[in-house]
């Protein structure tokens, strides 16, 4: 059985419809037992010997023959959710509904094109292809490697939120050293309730200074609660940090008022880890997630994507990006969450 290419799609006729769409969810009917077929879809049969040829092109030529640089890998990818027992199709706009920036829709298992049932909205990039991270949050990301393994990663925009909270003092009196803030005589409940800070020589120490970062600090300074020079504070920040200070202050500020607490990442390459039910240091709860803060227009490595979420996967909490903008524009931080996906 052969196929023609006719304005971007493959036109397969004889008995097509009967062995390729209504038995496997291959293509769109075109009327009678005619369909087309995407060349990724029209590729695959290809390879599996169910068309014999495109055109008079086999599979090898038809895949050297195509000008399009992420045919390939989109190819790898449709062919190892095939291989997983999916019917899936191409998001082209006249095929699947809202397509967006996804490259198939992929339905539950025991569903396919005629069911609607989508499971997942897949995008599919090489190893070495930068993906922007306001494009992710509502797909799964398939990565396909330098030795054409696929690795899958689910993005989502969570809830994040929490139930820790406490009642702010004010106008604690505090000293800004270098690099931190340091409460001499702070009320007990804002590090033993609130997880502000850390005390200054261990918890068993009988003194009840507490050492806070700059962050925490302008944070609290911006409530009121702590009696220190807020713009000092502020430009100390930026003379350490650069924009990154104010990126980092944001994402904590929508942290707490979301009742979540923020505490340093640094030992797992991160922002923040965070808490989302605090009532007592003396008997926190595991962290759940990491999180880096980037501004809106970044744009990932693959690669370097990969390690973040392996790395958080490994200690048990949700890799998690802050999408920080322009504050006096009015853009709200925007939260990204990344997980590893097995279809």
């Amino acid at each position: 059985m052969d196929g023609q290419m006719r304005d971007g799609v493959v036109h397969v006729g004889g008995d097509a419809r009967q062995r390729f769409y209504d038995s496997r969810g291959y293509g769109r009917p075109l009327g009678g037992n005619e369909i087309a077929l995407a060349p990724v879809e029209a590729a695959h049969l290809l390879f599996r010997g169910d068309l014999d040829a495109v055109d008079g092109a086999t599979f090898r030529e038809f895949l050297a023959a195509a000008d399009d640089p992420g045919f390939a890998v989109r190819f790898l990818v449709y062919a190892d959710l095939r291989e997983r027992g999916f019917y899936l199709s191409p998001a082209r706009e006249d095929w699947v509904p809202d397509p967006g920036d996804a490259d198939f829709h992929v339905y539950a298992r025991g569903s396919g094109p005629g069911d609607g049932d989508v499971a997942y909205r897949v995008r599919a990039v090489g190893e070495r292809d930068p993906v922007a991270a306001a494009a992710l949050g509502d797909c799964v990301l398939a990565v396909v490697d330098e030795e054409s393994e696929v690795s899958y990663f689910d993005t989502g925009r969570p809830d994040v939120d929490g139930t820790s909270g406490v009642d702010l003092p004010d106008g604690v009196p505090a000293a800004l050293l270098s690099d931190r803030v340091v409460c001499w005589t702070p009320p007990a409940a804002l590090h033993e309730r609130g997880f502000y800070g850390q005390p200054l020589t261990g918890r068993e120490d009988d003194r009840d200074a507490v050492q806070l970062s700059l962050v925490e600090a302008a944070y609290l300074a911006d409530c009121g609660a702590l009696a220190v020079d807020r713009d000092a504070l502020v430009d100390r920040g930026r003379s350490v940090e650069g924009d990154r200070f104010d990126r980092r202050l944001r994402a904590y500020a929508d942290l707490r008022e979301r009742g979540v607490v923020p505490k340093t990442g640094f030992k797992f390459g991160a922002d923040f880890r965070t808490y989302a039910d605090v009532e007592s240091v003396d008997d926190l709860g595991h962290s759940e997630r990491l999180v880096r803060v980037l501004p809106p227009a970044h744009e990932f490595a693959p690669r370097d994507l990969a390690l973040d979420v392996r790395l958080a996967g490994g200690v048990r909490k949700t890799m998690t990006f802050a999408l920080v903008g322009d504050e006096s524009a009015g853009d709200a931080v925007r939260w990204l969450s990344v997980e590893r996906l097995t279809p």
